[in-house]
């Protein structure tokens, strides 16, 4: 049914950046409600290459907010879905280290292409991603406060003994409305360029788990 990953993936085997686009809507800033989240994944001159739309019910927006399960299904031009990123409810708590968060992406769409795992720590946010056999391979690393007043906030992207950095998700600053009125992000992820065109794919997993979980803050205060 769907395109093989080898012709899916031409384009992230040319990149070592891709930029995500939040779309804004004005439904989310004016009346405070929590509207399913759509994105633009872009090239770095600003082309679209793929559109990405979040699946799951008002009822799961409203109550669960951030902590919210969903399904990201990610689609090329032509309509045809490339990329599958499934995310389960669990909990996200430094106090309790038990049932974090664990994101799988799929490519194509039923086979899995790996997975993100959240590590328990006091301090900093800390994920691990993993190929499809659930190996790890990279880690991902944040900062001690995430707020990102007036400037960037980036996430390192490690060797998995964390001495090394290869790379970055950063959730780049959107001016005052879009950060004050809507949950609207603009994200970049910066990897090598001969990383595995997998993995590149549960990157942008690992990016959508970050803007949920970080910088999505519900008006109502939920």
């Amino acid at each position: 049914t769907y395109p093989r990953p080898t012709i899916l993936f031409i384009f992230f085997k040319q990149l070592d950046q891709i930029i995500i686009h939040q779309q804004v809507d004005l439904l989310e800033a004016i009346l405070g409600t929590e509207t399913s989240s759509k994105y633009e994944i872009k090239n770095p001159l600003g082309q679209r290459v793929y559109f990405a739309v979040e699946e799951n019910g008002c009822f799961d927006r409203k109550l669960c907010a951030p902590l919210r399960a969903f399904t990201i299904s990610i689609a090329d031009n032509a309509g045809r879905e490339v990329i599958r990123v499934i995310r389960p409810l669990r909990c996200t708590s430094c106090c309790f280290p038990c049932f974090l968060q664990e994101l799988e992406v799929q490519s194509p769409p039923g086979t899995v292409a790996g997975y993100v795992v959240q590590n328990w720590d006091p301090f900093l946010p800390k994920f691990t991603i993993q190929n499809e056999s659930k190996e790890d391979v990279l880690k991902i690393i944040g900062p001690y406060a995430t707020c990102g007043c007036f400037e960037d906030v980036d996430f390192e992207v490690k060797t998995l003994n964390e001495m090394t950095t290869i790379g970055k998700i950063s959730k780049y600053w959107s001016g005052f409305v879009n950060n004050v009125f809507t949950n609207t992000a603009n994200f970049g992820i910066q990897v090598p360029v001969d990383l595995d065109v997998r993995i590149k794919a549960v990157m942008i997993g690992a990016c959508f788990l970050i803007d949920l979980m970080f910088f999505e803050n519900s008006l109502d205060g939920l």
